[in-house]
């Protein structure tokens, strides 16, 4: 993109560097939730998180003082500026191990205990992780023939973590986010308060700031399905408002004013709450075998909902189409409160619960309102109670057989 005027090639570019933002975005959040302790997984998906944001807004900046340059150095300084932390992520990367649950799961145990040793802080936990891992493991293969990708769909149990996982993901395009961000420079424009551009600035400086204090605050007090609920329930609201304001006052000051507030509304609602809960829901939910392709597969769905809304909005709020502007709003408000109600009766709570006590969970058929009260009874009892239950059936299909075979020798 820095070499060319042509704008095959620079499309070119732009899909090259979607296909890095995806693969990112997908493996990062997957290793992270296979090595972060329970208690720390949403944190650590919201640092990540954070630091996406900070990304965004450091380029953002940059953009805002090189598109005064006159000439090529204007796009050639911020594009340059990009190979500045991949390159310090590919050195830090070496340092880094294999996630101790896809060494097990490859048979690699020695590589997985000395990996785990280098994760975790208190070497006298380890053996025990990685003997709760190894168990979960074992008993997934006893459930299950191999590991197929259609098993996400096939089978009951996978399919529901699939759904599930999907869903969750896809809250961020539901809440209309992209079509806050990606247009939000557009919405100041008309709202005709200071300099937009630069107001885009300040804007993505408070969605950072809303997901440190999600970091810091939000994630020891609450839990997760309580805050995705008033998460989506604030950005519904604000951009119905935002609608209704632009409907009855257009193009007043008061009514930009209005604009400028509720968006800061918006991203607190969906940095600080949304955001990193839906990325935590779509990689925590899959089962051990399939967490790379449930996972891969809701970071597909969810990437192209937000591009299905960053494509089509243009449509519906520019003059020379709908001429909606900021009455678009109508349309996200009633997404949002889908998505609310679905997290209400749907996603399970989660938090704190470790990959193998989630999997329990699943394997038991638990509700998804019963997840928080569920108590785990851990993988060898499991195991006992899945085998007694499957004595019973056998039992139960013998001694019917038995009834049968008098039946018919009596009527003989």
């Amino acid at each position: 993109m820095m070499t060319t005027d042509s704008i095959g090639a620079l499309y070119a570019g732009r899909f090259i560097m979607g296909l890095g933002n995806g693969l990112l975005l997908t493996f990062a959040q997957l290793y992270i939730q296979e090595v972060a302790p329970a208690r720390y997984r949403g944190v650590m998906i919201s640092i990540f998180m954070c630091w996406t944001s900070i990304g965004s807004l450091i380029g953002t900046i940059i953009d805002n003082f090189t598109a005064k340059i006159i000439g090529k150095n204007s796009y050639l300084i911020p594009l340059g500026l990009i190979y500045i932390i991949p390159v310090i992520l590919c050195g830090g990367i070496i340092f880094i191990p294999e996630s101790p649950r896809w060494l097990l799961q490859k048979g690699k145990k020695e590589e997985a205990h000395k990996a785990m040793m280098w994760l975790r802080p208190y070497p006298e936990t380890v053996d025990a992780e990685i003997a709760e891992i190894q168990a979960a493991i074992d008993m997934e293969l006893s459930l299950a023939d191999g590991v197929s990708i259609w098993d996400m769909f096939t089978n009951p149990v996978d399919r529901r973590r699939t759904v599930l996982a999907v869903c969750g993901v896809t809250l961020q395009a539901a809440s209309g986010a992209m079509y806050m961000i990606a247009y939000g420079t557009y919405f100041f424009e008309m709202a005709n308060i200071g300099n937009a551009f630069e107001n885009s600035c300040i804007l993505s400086a408070l969605g950072v700031v809303a997901i440190i204090v999600n970091s810091a605050v939000i994630s020891k007090i609450g839990r997760r399905r309580q805050f995705l609920m008033i998460g989506m329930t604030l950005c519904g609201i604000s951009q119905l408002i935002t609608a209704v304001v632009y409907t009855t006052h257009p193009g007043t000051e008061g009514t930009g004013r209005a604009i400028v507030a509720l968006a800061v509304i918006f991203i607190i609602g969906y940095n600080g709450m949304v955001s990193s809960y839906a990325w935590v829901s779509g990689g925590e939910l899959p089962s051990q075998r399939l967490r790379s392709y449930t996972f891969g597969f809701a970071a597909a769905i969810g990437f192209l909902g937000a591009w299905l809304t960053t494509f089509t909005a243009p449509y519906f709020i520019n003059p020379d189409s709908m001429n909606w502007g900021p009455k678009y709003g109508y349309i996200w408000f009633p997404s949002c409160l889908i998505g609310a109600v679905w997290v209400y009766f749907f996603l399970p709570e989660v938090k704190n619960r470790t990959l193998e006590e989630i999997d329990e969970m699943f394997e038991m058929h638990v509700p998804a309102r019963k997840f928080s009260s569920y108590k785990c009874v851990g993988r060898s009892a499991l195991q006992a109670i899945k085998e007694k239950d499957s004595d019973a059936v056998v039992q139960k299909d013998t001694k019917e057989q038995q009834v049968y075979a008098e039946e018919v020798e009596h009527t003989a």
